[in-house]
């Protein structure tokens, strides 16, 4: 069975991020089809990329990025959960990509964004970064806009249809995901 890690794309405090990927952890799970696990970024402690060589050589010199590659290499997918901040990405997320290569070539990509817009920018920016990592990114996503889908612009409260957005991805993720595999392998 594939395994997708849902990657919690904040660190901030206050952050909304671990929220969101703990009910999409929760839908994920209750569906099936993959072996999920939530992959906090604030549980690894990794500097502001400080590699000197690029990551498409592969050669790590530091031990938190080979251990940052390791824990990428036992995943086949992920799901993103990402705010938007000044239209864009987190830069923990951006970093915690930037670090490797090979360790996401080849592997499926989806996305739950939230935001003033939904995070929608913050989506168009990580699918430009996972062509260049060389990961499928799928069609489906969900964009959560503060407005609507957090009360009082703190607690998420998921509406209907930010939980029917969550099955298409989930359904494009698992099968990219599996294909990929036979890619990889």
């Amino acid at each position: 069975m594939v395994k997708i890690a849902v990657v919690v794309g904040s660190t901030r405090p206050g952050r909304r991020s671990r929220q969101v990927a703990d009910w999409v952890f929760s839908r994920a799970t209750t569906r099936g089809g993959a072996d999920f696990e939530i992959l906090d970024l604030a549980e690894h402690e990794l500097p502001l990329l400080d590699e000197p060589l690029p990551p498409s050589l592969g050669n790590y010199k530091h031990e938190h990025t080979k251990a940052w590659a390791q824990t990428i290499s036992r995943f086949d997918g992920f799901i993103f959960v990402t705010a938007e901040y000044n239209h864009s990405v987190p830069g923990v997320l951006k970093n915690a990509l930037d670090f490797l290569y090979a360790e996401w070539n080849n592997k499926a990509a989806g996305f739950v964004s939230y935001g003033s817009a939904g995070g929608v920018r913050a989506v168009e920016n990580l699918r430009l970064i996972a062509g260049e990592l060389q990961m499928a990114d799928v069609r489906a996503q969900v964009a959560l806009p503060f407005a609507t889908e957090f009360e009082n612009f703190t607690t998420f409260t998921p509406s209907e249809a930010a939980e029917e957005a969550l099955n298409p991805l989930l359904d494009q993720l698992i099968s990219w995901t599996t294909a990929l595999k036979t890619v990889r392998s």
